[in-house]
């Protein structure tokens, strides 16, 4: 549900996906795709994300009180990108997302 009506914002690397949340905290939540790849490499592309969206993501939309789902679907070019460039796309994907006001708790 969350893919076919959240707003949706992309990068080169990663499509973001926000909506309203239907409870009282924010979720996060990765698709990674196989793109071709080695299990190997499908885990630790998902443990980065998971891990900057635990360390990163989560506790700036408790700070804000936006009280969003967030997806995260990886494109093909993510499993070579490095962890910074990652961190950096995602926290200002999920920023320009969440600057809209209806998102707001």
């Amino acid at each position: 549900m969350l893919l076919e009506s959240g707003a949706r914002a992309r990068s080169s690397h990663l499509d973001v996906f926000t909506a309203p949340a239907p409870h009282d905290r924010p979720r996060f939540g990765t698709i990674v795709p196989r793109h071709g790849r080695k299990v190997v490499d499908r885990n630790r592309l998902r443990r980065r994300l998971r891990e900057i969206g635990r360390r990163e993501i989560l506790p700036r939309l408790g700070r804000r009180e936006c009280i969003v789902d967030v997806l995260v679907r990886s494109r093909p070019r993510a499993y070579d990108a490095p962890f910074d460039e990652l961190r950096a796309e995602l926290l200002r994907l999920t920023e320009r997302l969440c600057s809209n006001a209806s998102f707001s708790g």
